[in-house]
Protein backbone atom coordinates (compact mmCIF):
# COMPACT_ATOMS: atom_id res chain seq x y z
CA UNK A 1 0.00 0.00 0.00
CA UNK A 2 1.21 3.35 -1.02
CA UNK A 3 1.89 6.11 2.00
CA UNK A 4 1.47 9.87 1.45
CA UNK A 5 4.91 9.68 -0.44
CA UNK A 6 4.45 7.40 -2.83
CA UNK A 7 8.11 7.52 -4.35
CA UNK A 8 10.20 7.65 -1.20
CA UNK A 9 10.51 4.25 0.08
CA UNK A 10 11.21 3.47 -3.61
CA UNK A 11 14.15 5.99 -4.03
CA UNK A 12 15.58 5.25 -0.92
CA UNK A 13 15.88 1.22 -2.19
CA UNK A 14 17.62 2.34 -5.22
CA UNK A 15 19.80 4.61 -3.52
CA UNK A 16 20.80 1.91 -1.43
CA UNK A 17 20.90 -1.00 -4.39
CA UNK A 18 23.03 2.00 -6.16
CA UNK A 19 25.31 2.06 -3.09
CA UNK A 20 25.82 -1.41 -2.29
CA UNK A 21 27.01 -1.92 -6.17
CA UNK A 22 29.32 0.60 -6.29
CA UNK A 23 31.02 -0.93 -3.20
CA UNK A 24 30.92 -3.84 -4.70
CA UNK A 25 32.52 -2.69 -7.92
CA UNK A 26 35.14 -1.51 -5.88
CA UNK A 27 36.12 -4.60 -3.82
CA UNK A 28 36.22 -6.14 -7.25
CA UNK A 29 38.78 -3.77 -8.07
CA UNK A 30 40.27 -4.10 -5.18
CA UNK A 31 40.41 -7.74 -5.21
CA UNK A 32 41.64 -7.87 -8.78
CA UNK A 33 44.36 -5.42 -8.03
CA UNK A 34 45.16 -7.42 -5.02
CA UNK A 35 45.52 -10.69 -6.69
CA UNK A 36 47.65 -9.18 -9.76
CA UNK A 37 50.04 -7.99 -6.98
CA UNK A 38 50.29 -11.06 -5.12
CA UNK A 39 50.64 -13.04 -7.96
CA UNK A 40 53.58 -10.42 -9.65
CA UNK A 41 54.92 -8.59 -6.66
CA UNK A 42 57.78 -5.85 -7.58
CA UNK A 43 60.37 -7.10 -4.95
CA UNK A 44 60.71 -10.29 -6.39
CA UNK A 45 59.81 -10.20 -10.04
CA UNK A 46 62.60 -11.89 -11.93
CA UNK A 47 62.22 -9.76 -14.97
CA UNK A 48 63.00 -6.98 -13.43
CA UNK A 49 65.93 -8.02 -11.55
CA UNK A 50 67.70 -10.62 -10.02
CA UNK A 51 65.88 -11.92 -7.13
CA UNK A 52 68.69 -12.37 -5.30
CA UNK A 53 70.51 -9.40 -4.07
CA UNK A 54 74.02 -9.80 -4.26
CA UNK A 55 76.65 -7.08 -2.67
CA UNK A 56 79.82 -6.90 -5.27
CA UNK A 57 80.66 -3.48 -6.41
CA UNK A 58 80.38 -1.99 -9.58
CA UNK A 59 82.75 -0.62 -12.06
CA UNK A 60 83.37 0.45 -15.21
CA UNK A 61 86.65 0.04 -17.63
CA UNK A 62 87.72 3.41 -19.10
CA UNK A 63 87.43 1.59 -23.10
CA UNK A 64 83.82 2.25 -22.92
CA UNK A 65 84.40 6.07 -22.39
CA UNK A 66 84.93 8.55 -25.58
CA UNK A 67 88.50 9.13 -23.91
CA UNK A 68 90.68 11.27 -24.79
CA UNK A 69 88.97 12.52 -27.86
CA UNK A 70 85.45 13.81 -26.48
CA UNK A 71 86.01 13.56 -22.71
CA UNK A 72 88.67 14.71 -19.98
CA UNK A 73 89.56 11.97 -17.78
CA UNK A 74 87.56 13.92 -15.27
CA UNK A 75 84.32 14.24 -16.85
CA UNK A 76 84.91 10.12 -17.53
CA UNK A 77 85.47 9.88 -13.96
CA UNK A 78 82.47 12.16 -12.91
CA UNK A 79 80.12 10.29 -15.46
CA UNK A 80 81.07 6.92 -14.33
CA UNK A 81 79.90 8.14 -10.41
CA UNK A 82 76.79 9.79 -11.70
CA UNK A 83 75.81 6.67 -13.03
CA UNK A 84 75.95 4.75 -10.32
CA UNK A 85 79.55 3.25 -10.46
CA UNK A 86 81.47 2.40 -7.83
CA UNK A 87 84.67 2.34 -9.25
CA UNK A 88 86.66 2.24 -12.42
CA UNK A 89 89.59 0.71 -14.02
CA UNK A 90 91.62 2.91 -15.91
CA UNK A 91 94.35 2.05 -18.90
CA UNK A 92 98.22 2.20 -19.55
CA UNK A 93 99.15 3.35 -23.13
CA UNK A 94 102.14 5.22 -24.56
CA UNK A 95 100.71 8.65 -25.02
CA UNK A 96 97.58 8.98 -22.40
CA UNK A 97 97.16 10.05 -19.16
CA UNK A 98 98.19 7.37 -17.53
CA UNK A 99 101.76 6.59 -19.88
CA UNK A 100 105.33 6.26 -19.25
CA UNK A 101 104.99 10.52 -19.46
CA UNK A 102 103.13 10.66 -16.45
CA UNK A 103 105.54 10.19 -13.20
CA UNK A 104 104.37 9.78 -9.76
CA UNK A 105 103.27 13.32 -9.30
CA UNK A 106 100.66 13.06 -11.75
CA UNK A 107 99.67 9.69 -10.84
CA UNK A 108 99.45 11.08 -7.41
CA UNK A 109 96.59 13.71 -8.66
CA UNK A 110 94.81 11.03 -10.94
CA UNK A 111 94.41 9.17 -7.46
CA UNK A 112 93.41 12.61 -5.19
CA UNK A 113 90.86 13.40 -8.69
CA UNK A 114 89.17 9.88 -8.24
CA UNK A 115 89.29 10.88 -4.08
CA UNK A 116 87.43 14.25 -4.96
CA UNK A 117 84.90 12.83 -7.16
CA UNK A 118 84.26 9.99 -4.48
CA UNK A 119 84.99 6.57 -6.67
CA UNK A 120 87.33 4.19 -6.59
CA UNK A 121 89.87 2.81 -8.81
CA UNK A 122 89.41 -0.70 -9.55
CA UNK A 123 92.24 -1.76 -11.32
CA UNK A 124 94.92 -1.04 -14.11
CA UNK A 125 95.11 -2.70 -17.15
CA UNK A 126 96.76 -2.17 -21.11
CA UNK A 127 96.38 -2.77 -24.83
CA UNK A 128 100.23 -2.75 -24.70
CA UNK A 129 100.88 -6.42 -23.59
CA UNK A 130 100.04 -6.70 -26.98
CA UNK A 131 102.88 -4.83 -29.42
CA UNK A 132 105.17 -6.25 -26.66
CA UNK A 133 103.88 -9.14 -25.19
CA UNK A 134 105.96 -11.05 -22.44
CA UNK A 135 106.43 -14.09 -24.67
CA UNK A 136 107.47 -12.62 -28.41
CA UNK A 137 110.55 -14.27 -30.21
CA UNK A 138 111.92 -10.93 -30.36
CA UNK A 139 114.34 -10.35 -27.14
CA UNK A 140 114.11 -6.49 -27.67
CA UNK A 141 110.25 -6.53 -27.78
CA UNK A 142 110.15 -8.76 -24.73
CA UNK A 143 112.39 -6.17 -22.86
CA UNK A 144 110.34 -3.57 -23.91
CA UNK A 145 107.15 -5.44 -22.68
CA UNK A 146 109.04 -6.15 -19.24
CA UNK A 147 110.10 -2.53 -18.80
CA UNK A 148 106.22 -1.52 -19.31
CA UNK A 149 104.99 -3.75 -17.20
CA UNK A 150 107.22 -2.73 -14.46
CA UNK A 151 106.09 0.78 -14.80
CA UNK A 152 102.46 -0.61 -14.69
CA UNK A 153 103.08 -1.65 -11.78
CA UNK A 154 104.62 1.28 -10.06
CA UNK A 155 101.48 3.44 -11.43
CA UNK A 156 98.99 0.81 -10.26
CA UNK A 157 100.37 1.36 -6.99
CA UNK A 158 100.63 5.26 -7.19
CA UNK A 159 96.93 4.91 -8.30
CA UNK A 160 96.14 3.25 -5.06
CA UNK A 161 94.83 0.39 -6.74
CA UNK A 162 96.55 -3.54 -5.79
CA UNK A 163 95.19 -5.07 -8.75
CA UNK A 164 97.24 -4.93 -12.30
CA UNK A 165 95.90 -7.26 -15.33
CA UNK A 166 98.81 -8.86 -16.44
CA UNK A 167 98.96 -10.96 -20.04
CA UNK A 168 101.64 -13.21 -19.31
CA UNK A 169 102.20 -14.37 -23.21
CA UNK A 170 100.23 -15.86 -26.26
CA UNK A 171 101.13 -18.52 -28.78
CA UNK A 172 99.40 -16.46 -31.26
CA UNK A 173 97.55 -13.18 -31.57
CA UNK A 174 95.17 -13.36 -34.33
CA UNK A 175 94.79 -9.73 -34.57
CA UNK A 176 98.73 -8.63 -35.55
CA UNK A 177 100.60 -10.26 -38.41
CA UNK A 178 104.06 -8.63 -36.54
CA UNK A 179 103.62 -11.94 -34.31
CA UNK A 180 105.24 -15.09 -35.28
CA UNK A 181 103.35 -17.79 -33.27
CA UNK A 182 105.70 -19.08 -30.37
CA UNK A 183 105.34 -23.02 -29.71
CA UNK A 184 103.13 -23.53 -26.63
CA UNK A 185 106.06 -25.00 -23.97
CA UNK A 186 108.18 -22.24 -25.37
CA UNK A 187 105.26 -19.40 -24.93
CA UNK A 188 104.49 -21.28 -21.01
CA UNK A 189 108.36 -21.23 -20.14
CA UNK A 190 108.99 -16.95 -21.22
CA UNK A 191 105.61 -16.28 -19.70
CA UNK A 192 106.27 -18.03 -16.09
CA UNK A 193 109.74 -16.54 -16.60
CA UNK A 194 108.50 -12.94 -17.11
CA UNK A 195 106.08 -13.10 -14.13
CA UNK A 196 108.52 -14.48 -11.57
CA UNK A 197 111.28 -11.72 -12.88
CA UNK A 198 108.07 -8.85 -11.58
CA UNK A 199 107.24 -10.75 -9.08
CA UNK A 200 109.67 -9.14 -6.38
CA UNK A 201 108.46 -5.57 -7.53
CA UNK A 202 104.84 -6.68 -7.12
CA UNK A 203 105.55 -7.99 -3.25
CA UNK A 204 107.51 -4.60 -2.57
CA UNK A 205 104.49 -2.85 -3.91
CA UNK A 206 101.90 -4.93 -2.40
CA UNK A 207 100.33 -5.12 -5.33
CA UNK A 208 98.20 -8.11 -7.46
CA UNK A 209 99.96 -9.46 -10.55
CA UNK A 210 96.12 -10.56 -11.77
CA UNK A 211 96.72 -13.21 -15.08
CA UNK A 212 94.11 -12.55 -17.23
CA UNK A 213 91.89 -15.51 -19.14
CA UNK A 214 92.52 -14.24 -23.30
CA UNK A 215 91.35 -17.63 -25.40
CA UNK A 216 92.05 -16.41 -28.41
CA UNK A 217 95.80 -16.14 -27.36
CA UNK A 218 95.71 -19.96 -27.48
CA UNK A 219 97.27 -19.62 -24.35
CA UNK A 220 96.21 -20.61 -20.71
CA UNK A 221 92.72 -22.60 -22.26
CA UNK A 222 91.29 -23.76 -19.73
CA UNK A 223 90.89 -23.33 -15.88
CA UNK A 224 93.04 -26.25 -15.16
CA UNK A 225 96.03 -24.35 -17.19
CA UNK A 226 95.02 -21.20 -15.52
CA UNK A 227 94.91 -22.54 -11.83
CA UNK A 228 98.16 -24.72 -12.48
CA UNK A 229 100.24 -21.57 -13.93
CA UNK A 230 98.98 -19.06 -10.99
CA UNK A 231 100.17 -22.01 -8.58
CA UNK A 232 103.28 -22.32 -9.87
CA UNK A 233 104.37 -19.51 -7.88
CA UNK A 234 102.65 -19.71 -4.50
CA UNK A 235 102.35 -16.27 -3.75
CA UNK A 236 99.61 -13.91 -2.42
CA UNK A 237 100.65 -11.86 -5.24
CA UNK A 238 99.97 -13.63 -8.18
CA UNK A 239 95.97 -14.37 -9.23
CA UNK A 240 93.37 -14.81 -11.66
CA UNK A 241 91.77 -11.79 -13.35
CA UNK A 242 88.62 -13.65 -15.35
CA UNK A 243 87.09 -12.52 -18.13
CA UNK A 244 83.59 -13.63 -18.49
CA UNK A 245 83.85 -12.87 -22.29
CA UNK A 246 87.12 -14.12 -23.69
CA UNK A 247 85.96 -17.80 -23.18
CA UNK A 248 82.47 -17.65 -24.21
CA UNK A 249 83.54 -18.87 -27.80
CA UNK A 250 83.19 -22.37 -26.81
CA UNK A 251 83.30 -22.69 -23.06
CA UNK A 252 80.91 -20.99 -20.16
CA UNK A 253 82.26 -18.59 -17.36
CA UNK A 254 80.60 -20.72 -14.54
CA UNK A 255 82.69 -23.21 -15.28
CA UNK A 256 86.04 -21.35 -14.71
CA UNK A 257 84.46 -19.61 -11.73
CA UNK A 258 83.75 -22.62 -9.44
CA UNK A 259 86.90 -24.42 -10.90
CA UNK A 260 89.29 -21.59 -10.28
CA UNK A 261 87.72 -20.47 -6.89
CA UNK A 262 89.42 -18.05 -4.39
CA UNK A 263 92.26 -17.28 -7.19
CA UNK A 264 90.28 -15.23 -8.95
CA UNK A 265 91.01 -11.24 -7.60
CA UNK A 266 89.49 -9.40 -10.37
CA UNK A 267 86.79 -9.68 -12.76
CA UNK A 268 85.88 -8.49 -16.38
CA UNK A 269 82.39 -8.79 -17.05
CA UNK A 270 82.29 -8.94 -21.54
CA UNK A 271 78.85 -10.27 -22.90
CA UNK A 272 79.25 -12.03 -26.20
CA UNK A 273 76.74 -13.76 -28.38
CA UNK A 274 77.18 -18.01 -29.04
CA UNK A 275 74.67 -16.20 -32.14
CA UNK A 276 77.16 -14.85 -34.48
CA UNK A 277 80.30 -16.02 -36.43
CA UNK A 278 82.22 -12.88 -36.59
CA UNK A 279 85.42 -13.84 -34.18
CA UNK A 280 86.97 -10.52 -33.72
CA UNK A 281 86.25 -7.48 -30.85
CA UNK A 282 82.84 -6.95 -32.64
CA UNK A 283 81.42 -10.21 -30.85
CA UNK A 284 81.18 -8.66 -27.57
CA UNK A 285 78.16 -6.58 -26.56
CA UNK A 286 76.35 -4.32 -24.11
CA UNK A 287 74.95 -6.36 -21.07
CA UNK A 288 72.68 -8.56 -21.40
CA UNK A 289 72.49 -8.20 -25.55
CA UNK A 290 74.39 -11.56 -25.61
CA UNK A 291 73.91 -15.30 -24.83
CA UNK A 292 75.94 -15.40 -21.39
CA UNK A 293 73.61 -16.95 -18.50
CA UNK A 294 73.75 -14.24 -16.17
CA UNK A 295 72.15 -15.67 -13.19
CA UNK A 296 74.42 -18.94 -13.20
CA UNK A 297 77.83 -16.50 -13.31
CA UNK A 298 76.42 -14.04 -10.50
CA UNK A 299 75.64 -17.62 -8.27
CA UNK A 300 79.01 -19.13 -9.51
CA UNK A 301 80.99 -15.44 -8.34
CA UNK A 302 78.54 -16.02 -4.84
CA UNK A 303 78.93 -19.47 -4.01
CA UNK A 304 83.20 -18.68 -4.58
CA UNK A 305 82.85 -16.18 -2.14
CA UNK A 306 84.36 -13.80 -4.73
CA UNK A 307 83.59 -10.21 -2.75
CA UNK A 308 85.97 -7.93 -5.11
CA UNK A 309 84.78 -5.77 -8.41
CA UNK A 310 82.99 -6.43 -11.25
CA UNK A 311 84.21 -4.35 -14.22
CA UNK A 312 82.21 -3.79 -17.60
CA UNK A 313 84.99 -3.88 -20.08
CA UNK A 314 84.12 -2.87 -24.08
CA UNK A 315 85.65 -0.96 -26.56
CA UNK A 316 83.22 0.48 -28.53
CA UNK A 317 82.40 4.10 -26.73
CA UNK A 318 78.69 5.26 -28.72
CA UNK A 319 79.31 7.40 -31.33
CA UNK A 320 76.42 9.42 -30.52
CA UNK A 321 75.26 10.32 -27.36
CA UNK A 322 78.30 7.81 -25.64
CA UNK A 323 76.80 8.78 -21.65
CA UNK A 324 74.00 6.17 -23.05
CA UNK A 325 75.85 3.43 -22.52
CA UNK A 326 77.56 4.32 -19.45
CA UNK A 327 73.87 5.05 -17.60
CA UNK A 328 73.07 1.69 -19.82
CA UNK A 329 75.43 -0.22 -18.10
CA UNK A 330 75.38 0.62 -14.45
CA UNK A 331 71.11 -0.02 -14.70
CA UNK A 332 71.96 -3.44 -16.29
CA UNK A 333 74.17 -4.28 -13.82
CA UNK A 334 71.98 -3.27 -11.27
CA UNK A 335 69.26 -5.17 -12.28
CA UNK A 336 71.85 -8.61 -12.42
CA UNK A 337 72.95 -7.77 -8.88
CA UNK A 338 69.44 -7.76 -7.27
CA UNK A 339 69.91 -3.78 -6.66
CA UNK A 340 66.82 -1.34 -7.27
CA UNK A 341 66.34 -0.39 -10.69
Amino acid sequence: MSGPYPFQTSDKFNRREALAATLAVGASSLIAQTNEAAVVPSSSDDRKRSTKPVALKKSINLWAFPYPDRMTLRECLQLAKDAGFDAIELNYDLESDLSPKAGPKELAAIRSMADEIGIEISGLCSFLFWPYPLTANDSERRSKGMELATKMAHAAHALGTKNLLVVPGSVHIPWRDDYPPVANHVCDQRAKEAVAKLLPTAEKLDISLNIENIFFNGYLMTPMEMADFVDHFDSEHVNVHFDTGNIMMFQYPEHWIEFLGKRIRNVHLKEYTKNGTDYSLETFRPLLDGTTNWPAVIDAFTETGYGGYLTFEYFHPWQHYPEALIYQTSDSMNRMLGRQA
